[in-house]
């Protein structure tokens, strides 16, 4: 209120009202933390519109010339695919004629020609330069640096094949996720240079291609016409909306590049350390001294008989003694360091940096986990530290990270060697390298059942084997476990497994040698009398 005075003249004034106390999401403090913070609500595929470019030049930059980073990848790649993953078809082949005999041959056929596929770069690639899984190491890194892994499928007609000597015509051309454009067009239902129909499912990409120096930007389909891909695009998305994905590096580029910062600047304290002070403390008269002694020269009493002259020449030639004392001495720091003598009154110290500080460790071991834990590694895997690691740490933090190198296997890895394989197979049907009953038109009616595959990859890493093989044997003791599910956390095909034992235990049994994969109770006891040895000439039984 304005205008309005209390009876003893002074000004009335409103009482300020206090803020009644509330119960709900987002109460602020005193000092108003959360107010302070800004935070618009946007969709999130818009955000990953405007930041993707800047995004993905930092990840480059900071994976480039940092080897903590480059080694991070190299470990996502080891957690994932490890050496590569390895193919176990699955195919629903039922109503087709197939036994269960056949169905087995079928699957070793197209694991062995799938193998010399994919191992050959001169096949697999459109530019004959990797291999598949250099393919999908590639698309890995993408993933990182990116947020997504992008390429485009060719297919060799005969006259090519004839010319570079090779077989099959399904080949996948890598992109960079950077070729892919940010053209943006609601009209067009362009997004992210990603067309879409009316219901929202992607119809074309839009990437810039160059062709003997000259840039243009072409649009390609994501799927031919009987639905085979076109287009190979990966990502993680965060939001049902999203249509790219961004570096998996940008929530932690701020604490990253502070890391960075803390780490050179504490490097170069340490090297100033290497470089110390020599500081020479004397207590020797200093300019004010020397003045006082020129006006005691003028201080002259003849009548008294003080002769200030004579005392202040007296002091010079006591000071110049000693400074002579100490000029003949030596002072040095070199390769020889020597002190003989030190002036009247100097004293001798040495300065040092005094970094790094009893909180550089915990501050500097906080801010590599909060990267780790954004890449989706340990933290041990990250900074090669296991100073503080015990049996149980070390369980506990594989036991975390398992999951998400899983999900990564599933949701990256995986789609790209399945895209490829699809591919691979149809032509192999198609054009009659692998037989199958019903032909073709059989195939491509149920394509998506046959293709089916599953893809295993490294082994889930132990603490201590020995304890982790006694708890794989209990749970298949006691019904609660297959081969199958022990052998794929193993990294190993369980088909695969079983055909190599029984070649090896067939050739063993062949030499007349034990084979070590015969049931226990069927192994001869090297102990036990052989045939002719006993009393009535028979080999006695073995329990």
């Amino acid at each position: 209120m304005s205008g309005l005075i209390k009876p003893d003249g002074t000004p009335l004034v409103a009482a300020e009202t206090r803020p009644r106390p509330t119960a709900r999401y987002l109460r602020d403090t005193t000092s108003r933390v959360i107010g302070s913070r800004v935070a618009p609500l946007t969709h999130h595929r818009d955000d990953v519109r405007r930041s993707w470019s800047r995004a993905a030049g930092l990840a480059m930059d900071l994976i480039q010339n940092s080897g903590r980073l480059k080694g991070a990848t190299d470990q996502v790649l080891a957690d994932t695919v490890g050496v590569g993953l390895t193919l176990t078809p699955d195919p629903d082949l039922s109503g087709l004629g197939y036994n269960e005999a056949e169905t087995a041959a079928w699957i070793r056929l197209v694991k062995k020609r799938w193998r010399r596929f994919w191992y050959d770069a001169r096949e697999c690639d459109m530019r004959g330069k990797l291999t598949g899984p250099q393919m999908v190491d590639i698309a890995l890194r993408w993933h990182i640096a990116y947020g997504e892994a992008t390429g485009v499928f060719d297919f060799f007609s005969d006259a090519e094949r004839q010319r570079y000597g090779i077989v099959t015509g399904t080949k996948l051309c890598l992109v960079p996720p950077s070729r892919l454009v940010q053209d943006t067009s609601p009209l067009e239902r362009l997004f992210q240079g990603v067309g879409h129909d009316e219901k929202g499912r992607p119809v074309s990409y839009r990437f810039e291609t160059s062709s003997q120096g000259q840039k243009a930007r072409r649009d390609y389909a994501a799927r031919d016409a009987d639905g085979r891909p076109l287009v190979l695009h990966v990502f993680d998305p965060m939001d049902a909306t999203d249509v790219r994905g961004i570096s998996l590096l940008a929530p932690a580029f701020r604490k990253h590049i502070q890391a960075e910062m803390l780490d050179d600047a504490t490097l170069q304290m340490a090297i100033l350390q290497t470089i110390f002070a020599v500081t020479l403390t004397s207590e020797t008269p200093s300019q004010d001294a020397f003045e006082a002694l020129e006006v005691l020269k003028e201080s002259t009493d003849g009548k008294n008989g003080f002769d200030g002259a004579g005392y202040a020449q007296q002091y010079l030639d006591f000071l110049g003694t000693q400074f002579q004392r100490a000029h003949d001495s030596t002072l040095s720091v070199d390769g020889n360091p020597r002190v003989s003598h030190l002036g009247p009154g100097e004293k001798l110290g040495i300065e040092t940096a005094k970094v790094p500080g009893q909180d550089f460790l915990p501050f500097s071991n906080s801010l590599a986990r909060d990267m780790a834990r954004t890449i989706g590694i340990t933290y041990g895997g990250l900074t090669m530290d296991h100073t503080a690691a015990t049996y149980s740490s070390v369980r506990m933090e594989n036991a975390s990270v398992w999951a998400v190198v899983m999900r990564r296997r599933e949701r990256i890895a995986t789609p790209i060697c399945q895209m490829v394989y699809s591919n691979w197979l149809d032509e192999e049907i198609g054009e009659g390298r692998i037989p199958f009953k019903g032909g073709y038109p059989a195939f491509r009616a149920r394509r998506a059942a046959v293709t089916a595959a599953s893809w295993q990859g490294p082994a889930k890493p132990t603490a201590d084997d020995y304890k982790s093989a006694r708890a794989s044997s209990e749970r298949l003791a006691n019904g609660t476990s297959s081969i199958a599910i022990e052998t794929g956390d193993l990294g190993q095909d369980p088909d695969e497994l079983f055909e190599q034992r029984r070649r090896e235990h067939q050739r063993y049994v062949e030499a007349d040698m034990p084979s070590p994969f015969a049931p226990r109770a069927a192994i001869p006891d090297p102990e036990a009398p052989r045939s002719g040895a006993g009393e009535t000439g028979e080999m006695e039984a073995t329990p």
